[in-house]
C-alpha cells in the first residue's frame, strides 16, 4: 500500500506521461493483463486510456487490473488510468 505523499510523487512522475496501453472494444483480456503485467515490470508506472468504445466502466477497469496485476492504484483523470507497481527485477522509482 503506498502513502498519499508517495501517491503525489508518482502523479508528479505521470504527469508528462504518454498512455503506454489502450483498452478498446475487447475489454479487459489476458492478452491486455499479460501485456500490461510486461509493462509494470519494464517501467513500474503505467499510464492506460480507454477508448470510447471499450465495454468496461472506468472503476470496473481499475478493479480487474488491480486485483490481475497486484499493481497500486494512483489515479484516474477522465478515460486514462495510472498504475504503479515496483520491479521486481530492476526498480527504478524510489518512493519517498
Amino acid at each position: 500500500m503506498i502513502t498519499a505523499k508517495q501517491r503525489a510523487q508518482l502523479k508528479r512522475l505521470s504527469h508528462g506521461m504518454k498512455p503506454l496501453m489502450q483498452i478498446g472494444k475487447n475489454g479487459i483480456t489476458p492478452g491486455v493483463i499479460e501485456q500490461i503485467d510486461a509493462l509494470l515490470e519494464d517501467h513500474e508506472l503505467v499510464k492506460i486510456t480507454l477508448l470510447q468504445n471499450t465495454s468496461v466502466e472506468m472503476q470496473e477497469a481499475t478493479d480487474a487490473l488491480l486485483e490481475e496485476t497486484g499493481a497500486e492504484f494512483v489515479q484516474s483523470i477522465g478515460s486514462k488510468l495510472t498504475l504503479y507497481r515496483a520491479s521486481k527485477e530492476d526498480p527504478q522509482i524510489v518512493l519517498e
